[in-house]
């Protein structure tokens, strides 16, 4: 019994990984007023990548790293059309979104069916990883997992504990204000969409290339959807998203083992979606935006007054 809840444990963790990341990403780019609905193409174009330069090279961090810069690139496009041309920020995610798609179905072709060459292990932490349920659970984990957790402290601390944290939330809620300041609001969101494009990248490569070592077209499997609704649920907490993140994992997790049992797996597979779209409902709502704590200006483009 106590062997399966372990089991159980650490397969929630690693299932939520992905959406910890990606949440983040979103986190911190909409923090300072950016709407990304790109996130889907974005993490699809990590995990594409991260794959196809970890097979090649036979490097998995540089498979990492590529895929991270990729999407931080992809990142960069959606600021230039939001903040630089101040187009429409849902219709500049969807391109995003359908770009991604594209591209991934274009250079993934190559790549379906192939096995990872470099084997991946996980790293135990001395001593914590033995004690019984929570130590498998919490310090036996790739090294991306650990990061993501290392990840949800910084960015907490960051966004609400330093002067920077500050600025950003500031631009995401009064971005007059802020550049009454002399503080340049489209440089922030700039630097916060590109982050959060990179964190997005990540979640991409760790499910190519941790969570599940191989390549498959539309992988995603509309996690990126997910991640959309799980920042509104968390509302832009890093702390809360983490609790998120764990549970859409664990819901992820058991709807293979409960299978056995005669419950259908589509069920609790549609439950993530069914929370996404009632998040989705409660932000469209501009009552229930400001409700649930969504940053004022979020999908605004801002002008400046001359």
């Amino acid at each position: 019994m106590i062997n399966a809840l372990e089991a159980f444990l650490q397969a929630t963790v690693a299932a939520g990984t992905t959406y910890l990341l990606a949440t983040l990403g979103e986190i911190l780019t909409e923090r300072s007023g950016v709407q990304n609905l790109g996130v889907e193409g974005t993490m699809i174009v990590g995990a594409v990548i991260g794959f196809a330069v970890a097979h090649t090279s036979g490097n998995v961090w540089l498979g990492v790293f590529i895929a991270a810069l990729t999407s931080g690139i992809l990142g960069g496009v959606h600021a230039f059309v939001c903040v630089t041309l101040q187009q429409n920020q849902i219709v500049s995610g969807l391109a995003i979104t359908m770009l991604g798609i594209g591209i991934s179905g274009l250079l993934g072709k190559a790549y379906v069916g192939l096995p990872l060459s470099t084997k991946l292990l996980r790293y135990s932490v001395p001593f914590l990883s033995d004690i019984p349920v929570l130590g498998p659970f919490l310090f036996n984990h790739d090294p991306l997992t650990y990061l993501s957790i290392i990840l949800v402290v910084v960015l907490w601390y960051f966004l609400f504990r330093t002067r920077g944290g500050i600025i950003i939330r500031s631009v995401g809620e009064n971005p007059g204000a802020v550049d009454a300041l002399g503080i340049s609001v489209e440089r922030t969101r700039y630097v916060c969409t590109v982050l959060g494009g990179i964190l997005i990248g990540l979640a991409g490569a760790y499910l190519s290339l941790f969570y599940t070592p191989a390549w498959s077209e539309g992988m995603t499997g509309g996690k990126g959807w997910i991640v959309v609704g799980l920042t509104i649920f968390s509302m832009w907490s890093p702390r809360r998203a983490l609790f998120g993140a764990y549970l859409f994992g664990g819901v992820e997790v058991l709807q293979y083992r409960l299978q056995p049992l005669g419950i259908s797996p589509s069920l609790l597979a549609a439950l993530p979606y069914v929370v996404t779209i009632v998040a989705l409902m409660f932000g469209a709502s501009e009552r229930m935006r400001k409700r649930v704590g969504a940053p004022s200006a979020l999908g605004k483009p801002y002008k400046r007054d001359d």
